[in-house]
């Protein structure tokens, strides 16, 4: 079970800009050189986590080959694939050792020309709870923008989500709709992490909208931006910086299970 790592599934959720991917997948590579065996799961259909991981995109989203659909059924899962070996023939190959399952990229059609890597993705990640093999590993989740996905089952995985929030109103809005999903119909727990903050004063107008305490706080930092106009993850271009050392300090409460600490 990873050496002395206890495995983590959490996802990450809020509302959109508010800087998910850059927690998820930079804490993902954080726990991986930690020695977690990584699975980083990316719901969001617009790019964002492969690019903060330096992952390679695939052309063709690898689950479009492990979903079939019988005439007149629903898309189901090919014989012989389970959700451990979907992790382990579909997934693709990420730094620091992380595996990245994806459902796949939209594009000016949407999602329509995905749609067997969605219902493939959905089947799979429903299904990481059953092998006994999986439960060895970490699974970081990054979840597209607002409430709606939480309900609608993308992250069944999850124990526990990161709700990642800005000191500002409609953030700290989709944040407290984000954690009544999570709580009352997930059964997770919740931890916040605000992001892009500023000053002190950033941090206590956050936790004055959202109207709960804030667990983690992610200072904001230029050289995230700059990492991002460059289109180099922080964590390679910006070891240092003060972000990543911020996500470093939230790997540190995670694996201590000391997320309620100041």
């Amino acid at each position: 079970m990873n050496g002395e790592r206890r495995p983590l599934w959490l996802a990450v959720a809020g509302k959109g800009g508010a800087g998910k991917s850059v927690v998820s997948g930079t804490l993902a590579r954080v726990l991986a050189r930690r020695g977690h065996k990584v699975l980083a799961v990316d719901s969001d259909p617009m790019p964002g986590m492969s690019l903060v991981l330096g992952a390679q995109e695939p052309d063709r989203p690898p689950l479009m080959d492990a979903v079939e659909k019988p005439e007149g059924k629903p898309w189901r899962l090919k014989p012989g694939i389970g959700p451990a070996r979907a992790v382990s023939r579909f997934s693709t190959a990420a730094p620091d050792g992380v595996r990245l399952l994806q459902l796949g990229k939209a594009d000016k059609d949407g999602l329509i020309p995905v749609n067997p890597a969605v219902n493939g993705f959905l089947r799979v990640v429903h299904r990481l709870h059953e092998p006994a093999s999986m439960r060895a590993w970490t699974i970081v989740g990054d979840l597209p923008a607002g409430p709606r996905h939480p309900a609608a089952g993308f992250s069944p995985y999850a124990n526990l989500y990161l709700v990642v929030l800005e000191a500002r109103s409609q953030s700290a809005l989709t944040a407290r709709r984000v954690a009544r999903i999570a709580r009352e119909h997930r059964h997770a727990d919740v931890l916040f992490v605000a992001n892009k903050i500023a000053s002190d004063e950033d941090r206590e107008r956050a936790e004055r909208l959202l109207g709960e305490p804030i667990h983690h706080v992610v200072p904001a930092d230029p050289a995230v931006a700059a990492a991002e106009r460059d289109g180099i993850p922080v964590l390679d271009a910006s070891p240092d910086a003060p972000a990543v050392q911020a996500i470093e300090r939230l790997a540190d409460a995670l694996e201590g299970r000391t997320v309620g600490a100041r």
